[in-house]
């Protein structure tokens, strides 16, 4: 299974922008995250159509994995500044659909998998809706939440590595569980911190907001799954 990835940076910025200038950030961190799901589908549908990452389990995949997120997480934050960023950040999405493919394929190949699939991504979509709600109506400074939720997603990732090779499903529930909730919750901080103009580049703000859609449907999906496999 993959494991749950965040950028590192967080906390609220503190340059002062217009009303205008965070909703444009806004409007082009939706656009370029809805845009990011085309390369995430493709990636996943070539790699169950090759079956390039099927080999890619254990240590491996892990390798594989958190190397090739970090490293293009790195790639984004040098070019975020430049056209080039979209690029790159365009190609981190289809690499992570690449990867997102070997998990899919599992759901798939189960009695009901197509079903699992859809209520995964209809509850991340509801996920998303009901905090970009909250983040438009909630008027406190919400910035205090970053460092805990950081640690929380770095709890959740070690956990996810050491389970790699523990291979408990319980272990695998309960780090799926908290993921949900870690990554919903990130959703909000991310959304308030473009609305309060904390953020203020739109392929970072996009990066940010991926991971955590990205984090709650793969959680999501192995959830349904384990719970599905027990029926």
């Amino acid at each position: 299974m993959n494991e749950p990835v965040r950028t590192v940076p967080f906390g609220y910025g503190a340059t002062a922008t217009s009303l205008e200038q965070r909703n444009k950030v806004l409007r082009n961190t939706y656009w370029l995250l809805a845009l990011s799901l085309v390369p995430t589908v493709l990636g996943a549908w070539v790699g169950m159509a090759t079956g390039i990452t099927a080999g890619l389990g254990g240590g491996l995949g892990l390798i594989v994995f958190l190397g090739g997120a970090f490293g293009f997480m790195y790639a984004i934050q040098k070019t975020k500044d430049s056209a080039a960023g979209v690029a790159v950040l365009l190609g981190f999405t289809f690499f992570m659909g690449l990867m997102l493919s070997r998990l899919l394929a599992v759901i798939l190949g189960m009695k009901g998998g197509s079903g699992i699939v859809m209520t995964a991504f209809a509850g991340t979509a509801g996920v998303f809706f009901v905090m970009a709600t909250l983040s438009s109506v909630i008027k406190r400074d919400l910035s205090g939440m970053g460092k805990w939720l950081f640690v929380g997603a770095i709890v959740i990732l070690v956990s996810a590595v050491i389970n790699v090779f523990v291979g408990s499903t319980v272990g695998m529930l309960v780090i799926s569980t908290l993921a949900i909730g870690v990554f919903s919750l990130y959703m909000l901080y991310d959304l308030k911190r473009i609305i309060d103009g904390g953020e203020t580049n739109y392929i970072t703000a996009t990066l940010a907001l991926y991971l955590d859609v990205f984090n709650v449907f793969q959680s999501l999906l192995i959830l349904l799954g384990i719970t599905s496999g027990d029926d």
